[in-house]
């Protein structure tokens, strides 16, 4: 009830003080905020014409704000073999209709709220598994199917192909309807949905005093091998929303080439975690927040009492300060985790600090005028785009934070951006497959004799040096070799 009353609120100031903004404000994004990252873009087009976009014949402009007027989505990313034919195959990423101006859909607070708090009309129904770790924590894994009420509990086949997608929602456990409409989207383009829940979010029982920290992979890493072994011939892929693709990014970095992932994507990401805590987003959204976390945490006042000052806790007024009293301990306390500064903190938990080891595809999908994430110039992190070809910007000129709602709504009635992301997993498995093909191809023709032929003891050797030369490892126990067989050949 409370969560509703809120929304009303927001909804309401948001409505009578709309049409002010609009009124006053010739446009809807600030030229004098966004020209430096427009200038940036601009740079980056001229000095690369082979430079990933919408459309590759759109002459660059000067400003972001005249960029979005003449391309209304674009594609930043480093030339490559995937590149290219991520841009011509997937037709989804030019696609995007803006809004008019006075259209609701032109108003990034509204999507927002909308996509978070709208109910949702899909006939989805979870079936719930939770999983014990190692320090004896729960953690839930939310399967998806089709349906209106939940019926009899039922195993699906260990040899099933059917594609697994992982969805992280948001860092503080909020099921939005944009979560829901993705689950709905997937099982009707035949994939297997499965939310992770972490602990003591969306009513998992803490068992254990202690939470996971923002950026900690550990409990995601035994969810997935869970997952692996439940569906052990199925493709699996993951999706965050949010705050949450601090948890993917961390995964991805950490386990590196042993992620069991074919591809990812990030709704909305938050990619500088630390400064975001610092700064917070604007009031309305940095208010709810915080009483929707605290609200998820009384429910475990006692328990958490053993590890931390409770009355400190929920006395915060910010969202770093709460972050501090559950993770940052003072000394003389135990239970929750090691007393560390908010520096050393945020080492430890950084989304990007081991950005370097992602071995996998990773689709950005971003708006310019998210309100939560915050300006886009120094939000952004393009030159992680530009230059490392495993990760792909989205750039949409308008969509708020996890909203992308457009005119010409998508699949039964979508946000673009499921489209957007389904059409990419789909298109890097095509890809993987073709390069697959053309490798099998060419080592047959080697096989066959002729010019530049090898003998089989020659091919044998060199698929043993092409595993004992790659990279080390990172630490994680994963085995990518079990896995996958194709080469990262579209990093060329």
């Amino acid at each position: 009830m409370l969560e509703w009353i809120v929304t009303i609120c927001i909804l309401i100031v948001v409505v009578l003080f709309w049409p002010v903004t609009m009124y006053f404000a010739p446009s809807g994004q600030s030229p004098g905020l966004l020209s430096g990252l427009g200038r940036r873009i601009s740079r980056c087009q001229i000095k690369r014409p082979d430079r990933c976009v919408s459309d590759p014949t759109a002459v660059p402009t000067a400003t972001i704000a005249a960029m979005g007027e003449a391309e209304t989505v674009a594609l930043i990313c480093k030339p490559s073999a995937l590149a290219k034919y991520l841009h011509k195959h997937c037709v989804t990423f030019c696609n995007f209709a803006t809004a008019s101006r006075w259209d609701w859909r032109a108003n990034p607070f509204l999507q927002t709220v909308l996509g978070a708090c709208w109910p949702s009309e899909s006939a989805v129904h979870f079936v719930r598994d939770h999983l014990q770790m190692s320090d004896s924590g729960l953690v839930a894994l939310d399967w998806a199917a089709a349906g209106s009420a939940p019926h009899k509990r039922r195993r699906t086949s260990s040899n099933s192909t059917s594609p697994v997608l992982l969805i992280i929602p948001n860092s503080f456990g909020k099921i939005t309807w944009n979560v829901l409409k993705l689950c709905d989207m997937a099982l009707s383009r035949g994939y297997v949905p499965v939310v992770f829940n972490r602990r003591g979010q969306n009513g998992t029982p803490l068992s254990t005093p202690r939470l996971q920290q923002f950026g900690d992979p550990a409990d995601l890493r035994e969810a997935v091998r869970y997952v692996r072994y439940r569906r052990p011939a199925a493709r699996l892929y993951a999706v965050s929303e949010g705050t949450g693709s601090g948890l993917l990014l961390s995964y991805l970095g950490e386990c590196g080439s042993s992620s069991y992932l074919t591809a990812a994507a990030c709704l909305s990401p938050v990619f500088r975690c630390q400064a975001w805590f610092e700064s917070s987003p604007c009031w309305p959204f940095h208010w709810v927040l915080l009483l929707y976390q605290k609200t998820c945490l009384s429910r475990y006042r006692t328990a958490l009492e053993e590890a931390m000052h409770t009355d400190s806790l929920f006395s915060c007024s910010s969202l770093r300060s709460l972050e501090e009293a559950l993770f940052c301990l003072p000394s003389g306390r135990e239970g929750g985790g090691a007393g560390c500064s908010w520096e050393e903190y945020w080492e430890r938990n950084d989304p990007l600090r081991d950005v370097d080891e992602v071995a996998v595809p990773v689709l950005c999908v971003c708006s310019r005028d998210d309100p939560v994430r915050g300006e886009p110039g120094t939000t952004l992190p393009l030159e992680l785009f530009e230059s490392n070809p495993h990760f792909f910007l989205l750039l949409t000129g308008r969509g708020g934070h996890c909203g992308f709602f457009t005119p010409g709504e998508g699949e039964g009635g979508a946000p673009w951006s499921h489209c957007a992301l389904l059409e990419f997993f789909r298109g890097t498995t095509d890809f993987f497959a073709a390069e697959e093909r053309a490798q099998l191809a060419a080592r047959r023709r080697g096989l066959r004799g002729g010019v530049g032929a090898v003998t089989v003891g020659n091919a044998r050797g060199f698929r043993h040096r092409s595993i004992s030369t790659c990279k080390r490892l990172p630490a994680c126990s994963h085995s990518i070799h079990a896995i996958y067989s194709w080469q990262r050949s579209y990093t060329r």
